[in-house]
């Protein structure tokens, strides 16, 4: 398969290198610096009109939708607790408190203070602790997870402390862009706000002390709103219905230069790069700004998912995230969101064009990620990250950006967060990377590596669920489908030498297609194809994870669980038994 990942252009490919330029990007960075640009605000607009200028002046052809999002933006917090009153930021879908704010009896949830972190994307508290009526005080970040969870258990209200001197900004709503009749009901009902580490320390002294109830206080805008949603069309000549889409989200917290400017800045060059060698390019090119990322979680790419969703199942070939490259001391390409089928292929275009290693992950229910129920395969999220030793050397914590830069989020989340020749090397991987997708005969995935995931993830939860599950059938469907992957992988070395658009080329390319809108459903989603999950930790084959509890219940909840897998391991061998029978079905036509 190595074959498949390498440039088959190496002509245009160096070209498209050697026009890179950080003139175009780096101005743009440099605008952001003076605007803050949260949805629906006059500077996110501006952000918008400046990058629609310089479309335009370029010469490439865009589009500016303005969609209607559900958007929740902070105004302003803080926590009375005693005679102390401290600063404090409430995430985004929070709701507001009334004019005396929240008060109630607060209490310490234990077990996190080693990490300092609540995991972004899952909660698993290990101890039960009564917070009916009460308000929560947990470390970490308040993520969707915890609070959904705390909610449901009652609580009032929650502090979350941060794990350092600066509060980061966030969201707190498990609703995956705009709701619907499916997960409006899933809208936080508690105040919910975040404070520094020092502070934290001196709250948590002060209810040691004996210290009972704190207040809340919670301001947020929050409604519908048209919001702009830019998106750029770059032609292909041989398969211009067949598409990659490059994307990242133009709103910010503060002004987000690591977070996101450089993203912008990006995809702006790569709009210009390939714009200028339209004439040479087999597929198009679709490059988009979304807004409401944070405050929206996700809203214009959920938007752009569901009005073009039949476009995007029909045509869209891969979908690239550019989110925080080129940031301050990101020099590895470590923990790369990527999906398996391309993973090696990520690996190979970072080396190729940077001559750096490469480690990959599957990707987390984060990051304008809005298409994984129409089974779209996905690369990147955030690129390069600073080395582990200088995160430890500088005593960081974890976050979920700006190269793991600790500003991430904040305030300082400025140009200094922003690395000139760690963006041009950034750069270099996602032209790469786009080049190869957009012109190589072949699609470059290799779906005998997602099988290989699916037999591990497979082995993991038959030994969890013992008799309690059998699953054989999809074992079976499994091997089966791994054995018709061998046959069409096998025709690939062949093909791989042909032209865009030859009959023999576009039926391998649509059985991957094809592949892709059966197996990455069936490895993100439970909801089904056109229909969003919540922005929580979606575990691999999530119809069957549930066999990794099955131990520990008992009674009417086993029962329950074995009905659940049953029909899980139905949904599963069937997804494989299709998939197979499309890879025989091309493998006729070629």
């Amino acid at each position: 398969m190595q074959a498949l990942y390498e440039t088959k252009n190496a002509g245009l490919e160096d070209a498209l290198l050697e026009s890179l330029s950080p003139d175009e990007p780096w101005s743009l960075v440099e605008r952001f610096t003076t605007l803050v640009r949260e949805s629906s605000s006059e500077d996110e607009r501006t952000a918008f009109d400046y990058v629609a200028g310089r479309l335009s002046a370029l010469g490439v052809p865009y589009e500016m939708h303005m969609p209607e999002q559900f958007l929740s933006v902070p105004i302003k917090a803080s926590l009375v607790a005693g005679s102390n009153t401290y600063r404090a930021k409430t995430p985004g879908f929070s709701i507001s408190t009334p004019a005396g704010g929240a008060s109630g009896e607060a209490v310490i949830i234990e077990g996190f203070a080693a990490g300092r972190s609540v995991d972004f994307f899952d909660f698993s508290p290990t101890t039960e602790v009564d917070v009916k009526g009460k308000i929560v005080v947990v470390d970490g970040f308040g993520g969707p997870p915890p609070v959904w969870y705390f909610q449901n258990k009652g609580a009032k209200g929650a502090v979350f402390i941060n794990p350092g001197v600066d509060i980061h900004w966030g969201i707190c709503t498990t609703i995956w862009g705009a709701p619907d009749l499916d997960n409006y009901h899933r809208q936080p009902t508690i105040p919910v706000l975040s404070i520094n580490r020092p502070d934290g320390d001196v709250l948590l002294a002060q209810l040691a002390a004996g210290l009972t109830n704190v207040t809340l206080h919670t301001e947020l805008k929050e409604g519908w709103f048209e919001c702009p949603c830019l998106v750029a069309e770059i032609k292909g000549s041989v398969e211009p219905e067949r598409f990659v889409l490059a994307h990242g989200h133009m709103d910010s917290w503060d002004i987000g230069i690591g977070d996101n400017a450089v993203g912008d800045a990006t995809l702006l060059e790569l709009a210009r790069i390939f714009h200028n060698r339209r004439d040479s390019m087999a597929r198009s090119l679709r490059v988009a700004w979304w807004s409401g990322h944070s405050t929206g979680r996700y809203g214009a790419s959920t938007w752009y998912a569901d009005a073009f969703g039949l476009d995007l199942a029909r045509n869209c070939v891969a979908q690239m995230n550019i989110d925080s490259p080129g940031c301050r001391w990101a020099t590895e390409y470590r923990d790369v969101t990527v999906m398996a089928e391309v993973e090696d292929f990520a690996a190979r275009s970072v080396l190729d064009s940077t001559g750096k290693g490469f480690t990959g992950e599957r990707p987390h229910q984060a990051g304008d990620y809005s298409f994984n129920n129409i089974g779209i395969s996905s690369l990147f999220m955030l690129l390069s990250s600073m080395p582990q030793a200088k995160i430890d050397e500088l005593g960081f914590y974890g976050v979920g950006g700006c190269g793991a830069n600790i500003a991430w989020h904040t305030e300082n989340d400025r140009l200094e967060i922003a690395d000139k020749d760690n963006l041009m090397r950034d750069l270099r991987v996602y032209a790469t990377s786009l080049q190869r997708l957009l012109n190589n005969p072949l699609h470059p995935y290799d779906f005998r590596a997602l099988t290989a995931e699916f037999k591990d993830t497979l082995d993991r939860y038959s030994a969890a669920a013992g008799s309690d599950a059998d699953f054989t059938p999809a074992y079976d469907a499994l091997a089966d489908l791994d054995s018709a992957l061998g046959d069409l992988q096998g025709r690939a070395s062949d093909l791989a030498n042909g032209q865009v658009g030859d009959a023999g080329v576009r039926a391998y390319n649509d059985a991957l297609l094809a592949l892709a809108r059966e197996l990455v459903p069936i490895n993100f989603t439970r909801k089904g194809r056109f229909r969003n999950e919540p922005a929580v930790r979606v575990p691999e084959l999530p119809d069957l994870a549930p066999a990794l509890d099955i131990a520990d219940a008992d009674g009417h909840m086993r029962r329950v669980t074995r009905t659940h897998l049953l029909r899980g391991v139905n949904r599963v061998a069937w997804t494989f038994e299709t998939s197979a029978n499309i890879v025989r079905a091309a493998l006729e036509k070629i």
